[in-house]
């Protein structure tokens, strides 16, 4: 009982790494990147689309994105899908592909981007801190004798620890990369 908790909970805290990774990928330093693109749906035949499923993404040069669609009737649908996802960039529709140019950061733009990359780690801190919370309820509904449920709780903030540096460390290479001009 008390491994498959402790096993619950390693599976629990790698998802909300896997997580922290892909919001914070979202997160643009000036430099193109296909994966801020990832949450963009496009409305194909009447059903949501993702946009990487309708496109070829590729990144012609640093600070530029070259979207290629499969079927070019859908070219204004994901002109269209972009403007709306509200990412602040603007597609430029050329009849043949769209291409969308990142923007230089000004050092206000990096620091509210910095200010996100935060938000964003606090969100899995407090995720982990829930995991935790769940574990040692577990832990302590399981009828567990007295030593061994001590050692189990332990060992939950031990990898709860670890978790919280993972996190710290990601946000520190984060910042550093935003900052970096």
């Amino acid at each position: 009982m008390e491994t498959e908790i402790l096993n619950d909970l390693e599976n629990n805290l790698k998802k909300s790494i896997e997580s922290l990774d892909g919001r914070l990928k979202k997160i643009s330093a000036g430099r193109a990147n296909p994966a801020i693109l990832d949450s963009v749906m496009v409305d194909y035949y009447g059903s949501p689309t993702p946009l990487k499923s309708l496109v070829t993404i590729s990144i012609p040069e640093a600070r530029q994105l070259m979207l290629k669609p499969f079927d070019k009737s859908s070219l204004s649908n994901i002109e269209k899908a972009i403007f709306e996802a509200d990412l602040g960039y603007t597609p430029n529709n050329d009849g043949e592909c769209i291409r969308i140019i990142i923007p230089a950061l000004t050092e206000e733009r990096r620091r509210e981007l910095v200010k996100q990359a935060k938000a964003i780690c606090e969100d899995s801190k407090v995720s982990i801190r829930n995991n935790r919370h769940d574990a040692i309820e577990m832990l302590k509904d399981a009828d567990l004798p007295e030593d061994v449920e001590k050692r189990s709780e332990e060992r939950v903030q031990e990898s709860v620890n670890k978790y919280n540096k993972i996190v710290d460390e990601k946000l520190e290479e984060k910042t550093k990369d935003l900052m970096t001009v």
